[in-house]
C-alpha cells in the first residue's frame, strides 16, 4: 500500500476495512467477512427516518424515508443498486449511503435486495433491478411517488447496474430516470486500461478481484451485452444526465473516466468527479476522510440541483 500515496486518514480506513479479512476465500466465507465489516461501519438508523421492507415485482426492496407527510406529487426518489462485485452484499450493507441520502436529501430511498452471482449470473441482477423499475413505474408499492422526480444510483457494481439499466430502458423507449448516478462503477472497459496496470494492486480492490467478480457475474454469458458491460452500447446518445465519481487509486478509475467521455461526446450532460485521493469502497469513510466528505459534499449537492429534494 506503501506506493498509493493516500491521506494518513484514508489509511486508517484503509487498515481497518481490511482487518475483516480472513483466510476463508470460500463463497459463503466472502460474504460473511464482508457482511461483518460492513456491519462496522454502519451507523444506528437515524430517528427521523421510517425503513420499510416489502417487494416490488416479486424482488425484495428496502425503503427510507423522513417521518414528515408526503408531499403532494409524491416523493421525490432515489432508486439505489449496492456495491459488492455482484456477489457480495445486500440490503444491510449499504444501509449507511441509503441513511445518509434519505435524510440529507429528505427524499425517499428504495434499495434493491438483486440477486447475486454466481448462482444467480447475468442477467438475474439487471432483470431485478429492471422489474423494480417497472413496478415503480406502474404505481406499486405503499410509497406515492412523483416520478418526474427519480433518480438511478449506485456504486461499483452497483453503478453498473445503473447504467445498464439507463441502457435499456432507453433502448426500448420505455421513461428514463432524471440522472444517473455512478460512483466507481465497473463498467466492462478493455484489460489494457491504465488503471488496470497502473492500480493492480490498489487498497480494497485489485485488477485480480475486478476479474474474478466479473467472472462470476458473467458466468452464464453476457460478454457481448451492453447491459452487462455498459461500455460495449453501440451508441450513447439519448440518456440520462450523468453524475460519474472514480477514485483515483482504483483499477475501475478508467471505466468511469471512459464512460464520461463517451455521454459527453454523445451531447448527454455529465459531470466527472475526479476522486482525488480516493480508493474503491471509500463510501464508508464518511466523516471519518476529509476527501470522502468531499465527493458526499459534491454528490448532494449535484442531487439537490438536478430537483432531487423536497424543497
Amino acid at each position: 500500500m506503501a506506493e498509493y500515496p493516500i491521506s494518513s486518514q484514508m489509511r486508517a480506513f484503509v487498515a481497518k476495512t481490511e482487518s475483516f479479512t480472513t483466510t476463508d476465500t470460500s463463497l459463503a466465507g466472502l460474504r460473511q467477512n464482508y457482511n461483518r465489516m460492513c456491519q462496522a461501519f454502519t451507523p444506528p438508523p437515524p430517528q427521523d427516518l421510517l425503513i420499510d421492507n416489502f417487494s416490488l415485482d416479486g424482488v425484495a426492496v428496502r425503503s427510507y424515508r423522513p417521518t414528515t407527510a408526503t408531499p403532494s406529487n409524491g416523493w421525490p426518489c432515489l432508486l439505489y443498486m449496492h456495491g459488492g462485485g455482484w456477489v457480495v452484499g445486500g440490503l444491510d450493507s449499504h444501509d449507511f449511503i441509503c441513511f445518509e441520502l434519505a435524510t440529507a436529501l429528505q427524499v425517499l430511498v428504495i434499495a434493491i435486495d438483486y440477486r447475486l452471482a454466481p448462482e444467480h449470473p447475468f442477467p438475474a441482477a439487471y432483470d431485478d433491478c429492471r422489474s423494480v423499475w417497472q413496478a415503480i413505474q406502474a404505481g406499486q408499492g405503499p410509497h406515492a411517488i412523483n416520478r418526474q422526480r427519480l433518480v438511478v444510483a449506485g456504486d461499483s457494481a452497483g453503478g453498473n447496474l445503473a447504467a445498464a439499466l439507463c441502457l435499456g430502458l432507453r433502448d426500448d423507449g420505455q421513461p428514463l430516470p432524471l440522472a444517473q448516478v455512478l460512483i466507481y462503477p465497473g463498467l466492462g472497459g478493455p484489460v489494457d486500461l491504465p488503471s488496470r496496470r497502473d492500480c493492480a494492486d490498489a487498497p480494497l480492490l485489485s485488477t485480480a478481484d475486478t476479474d474474478d467478480y466479473l467472472a462470476m457475474y458473467l458466468s452464464d454469458g453476457g460478454k457481448s451485452s451492453a447491459y452487462a458491460l455498459p461500455l460495449l452500447a453501440e451508441t450513447f446518445s439519448g440518456l440520462p444526465k450523468a453524475f460519474i465519481a472514480v477514485a483515483q487509486f482504483d483499477p475501475l478509475r478508467d471505466d468511469g473516466r471512459l464512460y464520461a467521455e463517451r455521454l459527453q461526446a454523445a451531447g448527454v450532460d455529465t459531470l466527472l468527479y475526479p476522486g482525488k485521493g480516493l480508493v474503491h469502497g471509500c463510501l464508508r469513510a464518511r466523516r471519518q476522510v476529509a476527501e470522502v466528505d468531499q465527493l458526499y459534499d459534491c454528490l448532494l449537492g449535484y442531487l439537490r440541483s438536478e430537483g432531487l429534494t423536497q424543497v
